[in-house]
């Protein structure tokens, strides 16, 4: 609740609802989406119920859990791409001052230096953030600590708060 997906299904479904009457965007959360997703798949299959699918739901779980109750391919029919959402590195502001960190050259320079002493934040392991978080590692040779939160708010909110250093 309160992350990108919550965020576009609730505006969508305000602008929907006044063709189609009432629109309820009802959260379920856990397993990386998987708990919704199979709501989804096992409802009857009556144009009532959707899902706001996403890369976790459809891409990344497949691989990530050894098992998933649902089909990403035959279990759902595509409608429409409603969205693409960036992923964006950002860092609390706090520590960027008290670390001197003004440009990602610095940030990049100051982890190397000083391993395992950053961490980031993200919406939970095998999310969009988690991924792209281990992919920027590997890829500029850095490590940080990984501190998964239960979704994309919970993460920003620690962003915010400083109890992580960036997402």
């Amino acid at each position: 609740p309160g992350g990108p997906l919550d965020s576009i299904a609730r505006a969508l479904a305000e602008k929907a609802g006044g063709a189609l009457g009432t629109v309820v965007v009802e959260n379920r959360p856990g397993a990386g989406g998987n708990l919704g997703a199979d709501l989804v798949a096992k409802s009857a299959p009556d144009g009532n119920t959707i899902v706001m699918g996403a890369v976790a739901t459809h891409a990344i779980n497949p691989w990530l859990y050894s098992k998933i109750p649902y089909d990403p391919i035959k279990d759902f029919t595509p409608i429409t791409l409603v969205a693409q959402v960036p992923n964006v590195l950002v860092m609390n502001a706090d520590a960027a001052a008290r670390l001197n960190i003004a440009t990602l050259a610095d940030l990049v320079a100051f982890a190397k230096k000083n391993p395992g002493r950053l961490n980031y934040g993200s919406g939970g392991n095998g999310s969009a953030g988690h991924l792209a978080g281990e992919m920027f590692k590997a890829q500029t040779g850095v490590y940080a600590v990984h501190i998964p939160y239960a979704g994309g708010a919970p993460a920003q909110l620690a962003l915010l708060a400083g109890q992580v250093d960036f997402n």
